[in-house]
């Protein structure tokens, strides 16, 4: 493992209500001050290889079984949410959560309740959030309920950021997003990846746009990872353009019709 690795995910299994497994020895490298992507198709095991590393898998009934993930080479497995978020990992959920009765800043503050450093610090952060997030200020007293998709997805990963997270694990912030929303949403990931040295893991299914904004990508299938690279090298492998960005194999347009696809691919044969 190299100096810089932030993360390390070592052969893992995960095992949902003692019975399903769900990950089958994934191992993949985080380095710091980088963006990982965590790539594949619904069901693949991305959203589980994020809750296996933020301890949120208890909430579903799941627990790793085997294997080791370590944050800066200390063994995290055992430990609480919060105290991830004291080493500064926070995950930002699937779907966005945002709180619908609070106002956009008040959905904001809910992301400093841990914070020991004073309100001065605090209110900096959160001048910085508005920074990278204009459209946020403008709606700061709007209930979060009667705001975008756009601007909720943009309220959780603020909320993420006032905590001053190390690492943002980023669960799916394309879904359910217009195209340029989707395209501002990783601009910004990738400024504060840039300027503030966080470091994302993120699970994506727009595989052509995570690749795009991240410097290394792992494809999942069915609990395993069956490829990874540098996102560029990704982005040029005759296999990950025609499964997963849609280029080639006639007119099918997205990888979800990889299943009724009639040429079988080459890494799993």
């Amino acid at each position: 493992m190299s100096q810089n690795t932030l993360l390390n995910v070592n052969g893992i299994e995960v095992i949902y209500n003692h019975v399903i497994l769900v990950l089958k020895g994934v191992s993949l490298q985080v380095p710091e001050g980088k963006v990982v992507a965590l790539l594949g198709g619904n069901g693949a095991g991305k959203t589980t290889t994020l809750r296996a590393v933020s301890n949120l898998l208890a909430g579903e009934r799941g627990e790793v079984t085997k294997g080791s993930i370590e944050l800066r080479g200390e063994r995290i497995e055992k430990l609480s949410t919060s105290d991830m978020v004291e080493r500064g990992v926070v995950q930002v959920m699937e779907g966005r959560h945002c709180f619908a009765h609070l106002t956009i800043e008040e959905n904001l503050m809910t992301g400093a309740y841990t914070r020991r450093d004073g309100k001065a610090a605090v209110a900096q952060t959160l001048e910085k959030v508005y920074n990278y997030f204009p459209r946020l200020k403008t709606r700061r007293s709007s209930q979060a309920a009667y705001t975008s998709g756009g601007e909720q997805q943009m309220c959780a990963i603020g909320r993420a950021l006032m905590c001053n997270p190390k690492m943002v694990l980023l669960d799916e912030p394309s879904m359910g997003l217009a195209p340029q929303i989707v395209e501002e949403v990783f601009e910004i990931v990738k400024d504060l990846n840039t300027k503030e040295r966080v470091t994302f893991l993120l699970a994506e299914q727009n595989t052509n746009i995570a690749l795009r904004y991240s410097d290394y990508g792992y494809i999942l299938e069915n609990g395993r990872i069956v490829m990874d690279g540098e996102a560029k090298a990704l982005r040029e492998n005759e296999d990950v353009k025609e499964f997963y960005l849609g280029m080639g194999g006639g007119d099918r347009k997205s990888f979800k019709d990889v299943k009724s696809y009639k040429r079988r691919k080459r890494w799993l044969a």
